[in-house]
């Protein structure tokens, strides 16, 4: 994959997966401002020179710029990357609608549905910047392990295979590898739904369930995930990729996953938001839940893990039980 020329890019989202993002882009050689909607904030990552709220211990390349002002931030750049949380997406795109650039190429990390426009953020995106060209970056990747350099790789999926292969070079470089893909729904549609599964695989181990568990849970995930994505126009393929299984394995099994934390939180027997403020940061995958049971409902598409997780979320289903009740559902093929 040949480098691209050095390119100034504006992350808009100021906390792990922006800051993490902005620290490889920067230290790829490339200029980054980054913005967050709280000046404070901003100020407080130019002073440190670091995100101690979201990555402590992770310098800032040099070529790295915090900027508190989204106008500047957006002017005269390559590309602009938008890392904010699902409850904030719309009024970002509808900012940037009037800041950036006509036609300048917007890049989303999908980890989340949008509850309107089928629940993909490019849907929602084109919707108010019908000019940009989209892409979607997608795979198992834990913004900390990013920052720090650890070997990774992803998924770029874009509305053209030019703006795919940039955004990949711009992230591309010896312990970061970036595939590209033509399956803009397939990615999406893993990244988000797999914290999902995320949720049920940390209630499962959480209440002593094993390892056996745990993997049934992953592999009729992924079933569940492969369905709802063919279903929405994805390509079966991408779910045994990096955007689908990798995704799903990594952020099951793995305790910086803040979903996984959300489900082992439950398992003790704390509320969602008791388990939240635990946490400390947004959990997409409470949304998530929610958007996905309603689409699958509304497309016919069985999501039996997900039906469970609805229910613990929202209904006040005891976990036990929710587990009991995928356990005891009647005998089938596996296929189906």
């Amino acid at each position: 994959m040949a480098t691209p020329q050095t390119a100034t890019i504006a992350v808009i989202g100021a906390g792990s997966w922006g800051t993490g993002l902005s620290v490889l882009f920067a230290g790829n050689g490339h200029f980054v401002r980054l913005w967050g909607h709280v000046p404070a904030h901003v100020a407080t990552l130019k002073k440190d020179r670091e995100n101690r709220r979201h990555l402590p211990g992770v310098s800032f390349p040099p070529r790295l710029h915090p900027e508190p002002d989204l106008a500047a931030a957006v002017a005269a750049v390559a590309e602009v990357v938008v890392v904010v949380p699902s409850h904030a997406f719309r009024a970002i795109i509808t900012a940037l609608a009037t800041t950036v650039a006509g036609g300048s190429p917007l890049s989303l990390p999908t980890h989340r549905f949008h509850p309107e426009a089928r629940g993909l953020l490019t849907e929602a995106a084109a919707e108010l910047l019908p000019e940009h060209d989209l892409a979607v970056i997608s795979g198992p990747s834990f913004a900390r392990e990013v920052a720090r350099g650890l070997p990774t790789a992803v998924t770029v999926a874009a509305t053209s295979s030019a703006h795919a292969e940039r955004v990949a070079a711009y992230l591309h470089n010896e312990t970061f590898r970036a595939y590209t893909s033509a399956d803009l729904i397939g990615v999406q549609v893993g990244g988000a739904t797999k914290n999902v599964m995320a949720i049920a695989a940390g209630i499962s181990d959480g209440l002593g369930f094993g390892a056996n568990a745990r993997a049934a849970l992953i592999t009729r995930g992924l079933a569940e995930i492969t369905r709802l994505g063919v279903a929405l126009g994805g390509q079966g393929e991408t779910f045994v990729g990096l955007a689908g299984l990798g995704d799903l394995a990594l952020t099951c099994t793995d305790d910086q996953s803040r979903n996984r934390r959300m489900g082992l939180a439950l398992a003790r027997g704390l509320s969602v938001e008791a388990a939240r403020k635990e946490i400390g940061q947004a959990v997409e995958g409470v949304k998530t839940t929610r958007e996905v049971y309603r689409l699958s409902r509304r497309l016919g598409v069985d999501m039996p893990i997900t039906v469970q997780v609805y229910r613990v979320l929202y209904e006040g289903l005891a976990p036990h039980d929710a587990v009991h009740m995928l356990l005891h559902r009647p005998q089938r093929e596996e296929a189906e």
